[in-house]
């Protein structure tokens, strides 16, 4: 299906897309890159469900830089992405896992946590 750096390379440049401004303040764009039955265990506790939570408006703008990301692949279809991110705006970084799947003939987010760090 994919060569395994550019698998990595392609989710990499996905889970960067979803910290830029203009497409989280886009249901269109989001709905391209996360998965129907998406949702998240956020670093604030929250858990966000694509379907409720996603308005017009999106899901709000972040100051976020992303590093250290690495790939597990579950399955042929499935990928497991860790990184870490740091709020620029918090000063606050955090530990993430998304689960990537393959289907809609793209690779769709399907789960993601983000876990705070000391």
């Amino acid at each position: 299906m994919y060569y395994r750096a550019d698998l990595k390379a392609l989710l990499q440049n996905q889970e960067e897309q979803l910290l830029r401004p203009e497409i989280r303040t886009s249901k269109e764009a989001l709905s391209q890159l996360l998965a129907a039955d998406f949702f998240e265990f956020g670093s604030s506790g929250r858990v966000l469900y694509r379907g409720e939570e996603i308005d017009e408006t999106g899901i709000g703008v972040v100051d976020m830089q992303l590093s250290d990301f690495e790939i597990k692949p579950l399955a042929e279809d499935v990928v497991l992405a860790t990184y870490r991110i740091f709020n620029v705006e918090q000063k606050q970084s955090s530990l993430r896992s998304s689960i990537w799947k393959f289907q809609n003939n793209r690779w769709q987010l399907v789960f993601h946590q983000g876990t705070k760090t000391m």
